[in-house]
C-alpha cells in the first residue's frame, strides 16, 4: 500500500506590489531546504486566500498596500484569521502595516495599520531609496543572515507578547508574536532562505490548527 503523501502547504503572497515573485521563489526554495512541499499563491482577493496557511505582506508602498487591502475586502479576513489559523510575515512595508502605531510621515497618509504586532515603527527610518544597503543581521533562533534595507522602517518600541528577534545600531529590525513575523529588511532579495524556512514552520503549525 502506498504511503500517504502530505498535501503541499499553501502560502499566499499579497500580490499588490513589491517583490511578489521573489517571495514566492524564496518560499519554494525554503520548502525544499526543510523538506516541506509548498504551494505559493498570489493573493489579490479573499477567494485567493482560501486554504492558505500563511500570508506574506511584502515591501512596497505602505499607503498603496493599505488601500488595496481594504478595497479588495481582504483586510477584515486577514485580521480575523490572524487570531485563528493564519501565519503572517511582513517585510519592510509589510512590517509597517502589521504594527499597532507608526510615526513620521504616517498621520497624513491613507494608511490603516492592522495592529497585529505590539510595536511602534518609524517609517522610512533608514532614509530614501539611494540610502539602500545590505548588512549582516543576527536573528534570534535563525542565525546571522544577509539583510537588504530599502527605504526601511525601524521598530522603535516593542511591548509583550511581541518579542525582539534582531537589532542593529539604528534600532530593532525583526520581531515576532506567535505566528506573526516582521522584518524591516528584505530577506527575499538574498539567497538565504532561513527566515522563510522559519515562516514555513509557522505556516505548518497554522495548517495543523486549521485541520
Amino acid at each position: 500500500m502506498q504511503g500517504h503523501v502530505a498535501a503541499p502547504v499553501k502560502v499566499g503572497v499579497l500580490a499588490v506590489q513589491g517583490a511578489v515573485s521573489e517571495h514566492m521563489d524564496a518560499l519554494r526554495r525554503a520548502g525544499e531546504a526543510i523538506g516541506v512541499a509548498v504551494e505559493p499563491v498570489a493573493v489579490r482577493t479573499p477567494a485567493d486566500l482560501v486554504g492558505c496557511a500563511g500570508l506574506v505582506l511584502p515591501g512596497g508602498e505602505s499607503t498603496t498596500i493599505s488601500r488595496l487591502l481594504r478595497s479588495s475586502g481582504l483586510q477584515p479576513i486577514v485580521l480575523a484569521r490572524a487570531n485563528q489559523d493564519l501565519a503572517l510575515f511582513g517585510t519592510c512595508a509589510g512590517l509597517i502595516l502589521l504594527a499597532t502605531s507608526a510615526k513620521h510621515d504616517v498621520a497624513d497618509k491613507d494608511i490603516e495599520l492592522l495592529g497585529l504586532l505590539d510595536c511602534e515603527v518609524d517609517r522610512n527610518a533608514f532614509g530614501r531609496q539611494k540610502d539602500s544597503f545590505e548588512s549582516a543581521v543576527a536573528v534570534e533562533g535563525v542565525g546571522t543572515v544577509p539583510a537588504v534595507f530599502i527605504r526601511a522602517p525601524v521598530v522603535t518600541t516593542v511591548s509583550e507578547p511581541t518579542q525582539v528577534l534582531a537589532k542593529t545600531e539604528r534600532g530593532i529590525v525583526a520581531i515576532q508574536k506567535g505566528r506573526i513575523l516582521g522584518t524591516a529588511f528584505h530577506p527575499e532579495l538574498t539567497g538565504d532562505t532561513r527566515l522563510h524556512e522559519a515562516f514555513l514552520r509557522l505556516c505548518a503549525d497554522a495548517a495543523r490548527t486549521a485541520g
